[in-house]
C-alpha cells in the first residue's frame, strides 16, 4: 500500500502535464483566430479612415462599429451615450419627454409595439401594429431606431405629424400629435362593482410601492369586502425586474417568483415571495395582450404558475430576456442581454409568451381582427427559447369562438367600451363569495 501511495502522485502529475499542451494549444488557436479577426477590423477601420469620400472622425467610426456589433446579437442589446444615455436613465424613473410610444425597428420602418395609456399617442388613436413611415413629412426608411425616436422628441406643446400605415386600411393616414412631458403614473386603481381594478402601466422605480398602496386603498374603499381583484397588464412594455418581483410578491404568500439563467448551466439566480398576500387570497384575474412584455410577463407567469390568478386576454409579447445596464463612462452605458428568465414552473416565455388561461379577444376594438400583432418572435435576430419553441407553433388559432361574435358597434350600443375588462369583471363577480344572508345568520 505504501508503494502504491508513492506511485500515485507522480502518475497524477504526468497526467496533468500531459493535459497542459492540449489546453495550451486550444487556447492559442482561439487567440490566433481572435487576433486575425481584430486585424481585419483594424484594416477596414484604417481604409475607411484614410479613403472615405468625406472625412469621418474616429468617434463616429468606433460608435458605428459598436452599434453594428450589438445589432448582430439581439433586438434588445444597445449602446447609449450623451442624449440617449440621459433618456435611458430617465425612462426607468417614469418621467421623460416623448409621445408615449413603445416602438421597434422592422425592415427600415418604425413599428408600434404599444402606445402607453393616457399619453398623446394613446389619445390620438395610435395602435399596436401600426407602422410610422414619415415624421413631419420626412421618410424614415433607413433611419436607425434611435434617430427616428429622436425626431419624435421635442419641446412640450409643439406638434409633430406622423404618417401611419395600418394593416387592413387601404391608404396611409396622418395623425398630428402635440408633444407633452410624459409623466407616467405606473399604477392607477379604482373600485367597480365592488371589484378592485389595478392598472399597472409600466415597471418603473415606484411600481411595487404604488401597487401595495393601491391594495390598501381598495381595502379601505370596500371596507375589506372586495369581491376580488383585476390586475390590468395590457400594453405594459415592462421595465425593472425588481419591481416585477415586488408586484408579484404582493399577491403571493410563498414560493419562487422568477429565476434568471445566464450562459453557464450553474449561473442561476432565484427570487422568492415573502409571507403576506395583500389581496387576502381573494379571486384574482390578470389581463394581458400582445403588448404585455418583459416584467409584465414575469408577474403574469408567476401568478399563473402558482394558480393564484386566472390569466385572461391574449398571448403576451414574449420577451423573456434580461438586460443589464453597464455604465462604461460618465455619459455612456452598455445595455446587454445577459440572461433569460423563467417562470416558477421552469417555462421560458422567450418568443413564446404567456398563454392566457382564457383567451378573450378585444371585441370593442373594431380593428382587432385585421391588425397584426407584433411580438418578440417577429423581431429580427430574436433569441430563441431554450425550450426550442417553433415559430409556426406560436401562430394564433384562427378558428372563430362562438362566444365572441359581437361587433364593436353592438358593444358600443350596450355601453361596453372595453370588452376584455367587462368580461373580466363579470367573470370575477361569478367567482366571488355569495352574499351573506343576514336574517338566517341572526336567527342562528
Amino acid at each position: 500500500m505504501q508503494r502504491l501511495a508513492k506511485l500515485l502522485p507522480p502518475l497524477a502529475l504526468v497526467g496533468a502535464l500531459a493535459m497542459v499542451p492540449v489546453a495550451t494549444t486550444a487556447m492559442a488557436a482561439a487567440e490566433t483566430d481572435t487576433q486575425k479577426e481584430l486585424e481585419t477590423f483594424f484594416s477596414v477601420f484604417e481604409r475607411v479612415r484614410a479613403n472615405y469620400v468625406d472625412k469621418v472622425d474616429d468617434h463616429t467610426l468606433i460608435k458605428g462599429a459598436i452599434d453594428g456589433m450589438l445589432a448582430a446579437l439581439d433586438p434588445h442589446s444597445s449602446y447609449a451615450e450623451a442624449a440617449d444615455f440621459a433618456q435611458l436613465k430617465t425612462t426607468t424613473d417614469g418621467n421623460y419627454g416623448g409621445l408615449g410610444l413603445s416602438v421597434s425597428a422592422e425592415d427600415g420602418a418604425v413599428k408600434v409595439i404599444a402606445p402607453m395609456e393616457d399619453t398623446p399617442a394613446d389619445r390620438a388613436g395610435i395602435k399596436a401594429g401600426d407602422y410610422i413611415t414619415h415624421i413631419d413629412g420626412e421618410f424614415l426608411y433607413g433611419f436607425s431606431l434611435d434617430e427616428a425616436v429622436e425626431k419624435m422628441k421635442g419641446k412640450p406643446g409643439t406638434t409633430t405629424k406622423l404618417t401611419i400605415v395600418r394593416p387592413g386600411r387601404d391608404k396611409p393616414f396622418d395623425v398630428t400629435i402635440t408633444r407633452e412631458r410624459i409623466e407616467l403614473k405606473p399604477v392607477k386603481w379604482e373600485v367597480k362593482d365592488n371589484v378592485g381594478i389595478i392598472n399597472v402601466n409600466g415597471f418603473s422605480a415606484q411600481t411595487g410601492a404604488l401597487t401595495r398602496e393601491a391594495l390598501i386603498g381598495i381595502d379601505k374603499a370596500t371596507g375589506g369586502r372586495a369581491l376580488g381583484y383585476i390586475v390590468d397588464l395590457r400594453s405594459n412594455p415592462g421595465g425593472l425586474l425588481d419591481q416585477a418581483i415586488e408586484v408579484s410578491d404582493a399577491f403571493l404568500e410563498q414560493g419562487e417568483i422568477v429565476s434568471e439563467r445566464g450562459r453557464d448551466a450553474g449561473d442561476i439566480e432565484r427570487f422568492y415571495a415573502k409571507p403576506g398576500d395583500m389581496a387576502h387570497g381573494k379571486p384574482l384575474i390578470v389581463l394581458v395582450d400582445a403588448g404585455s412584455a418583459s416584467a409584465a410577463e414575469i408577474v403574469a407567469g408567476a401568478l399563473q404558475d402558482h394558480r393564484r390568478a386566472i390569466v385572461m386576454g391574449e398571448r403576451s409579447f414574449g420577451k423573456g430576456s434580461v438586460q443589464s445596464v453597464i455604465q462604461t463612462g460618465p455619459q455612456s452605458a452598455l445595455r446587454l442581454t445577459t440572461a433569460r428568465y423563467y417562470t416558477p414552473s421552469g417555462r421560458s416565455v422567450q418568443a413564446g409568451g404567456i398563454d392566457p388561461d382564457l383567451t378573450v379577444p378585444q371585441l370593442s376594438d373594431e380593428d382587432y381582427k385585421s391588425r397584426p400583432k407584433l411580438r418578440e418572435a417577429d423581431l429580427r435576430r430574436h433569441l430563441v427559447s431554450q425550450a426550442k419553441i417553433k415559430d409556426e407553433v406560436l401562430e394564433d388559432d384562427t378558428t372563430p369562438d362562438p362566444r365572441f361574435v359581437q361587433t364593436a358597434a353592438e358593444l358600443e350600443k350596450k355601453g361596453i367600451k372595453d370588452y376584455q375588462l367587462d368580461y373580466a369583471l363579470k367573470t370575477l363577480k361569478r367567482l366571488g363569495p355569495p352574499p351573506v344572508n343576514l336574517a338566517s345568520k341572526s336567527g342562528r
